[in-house]
């Protein structure tokens, strides 16, 4: 299930607000028994309640499994000096195409951790 604060910054998305940690204008607890909203001072857009945030549960989720295969991807794909030199090789060798080692190897990145 989504953490509250993906739910939150959804819900802030959703409405044309964002999150100003500098101001300290939304503040999230945890007081052993679950997380609630403990500061909520958004100019314009009222605190949601526990059911206007559980619309973001599905959301929240996709969000979340999004960012850790995008996570996952940026660790996986060689150094930016290793994929500039497959490229150059493969250009050398006319194969700036799907058939290059640059792309066999960002292909393998994605294959092996898909966004769906």
């Amino acid at each position: 299930m989504a953490t509250l604060y993906t739910k939150v910054k959804l819900y802030l998305e959703a409405n044309s607000k964002t999150w100003d940690a500098e101001k300290n204008n939304i503040d999230l607890r945890n007081d052993g028994s679950g997380s609630y909203i403990k500061t909520w001072n958004v100019s314009g857009l009222t605190k949601p309640n526990d059911s206007k945030i559980a619309e973001y549960d599905s959301a929240g989720d996709t969000a979340e499994t999004l960012h850790s295969v995008r996570k996952t991807r940026a660790r996986e794909y060689p150094e930016l000096k290793e994929q500039l030199d497959l490229l150059y090789k493969d250009l050398v060798a006319g194969k700036v195409d799907a058939t290059g080692e640059w792309a066999k190897k960002i292909k393998k990145v994605k294959d092996d951790n898909p966004k769906s």
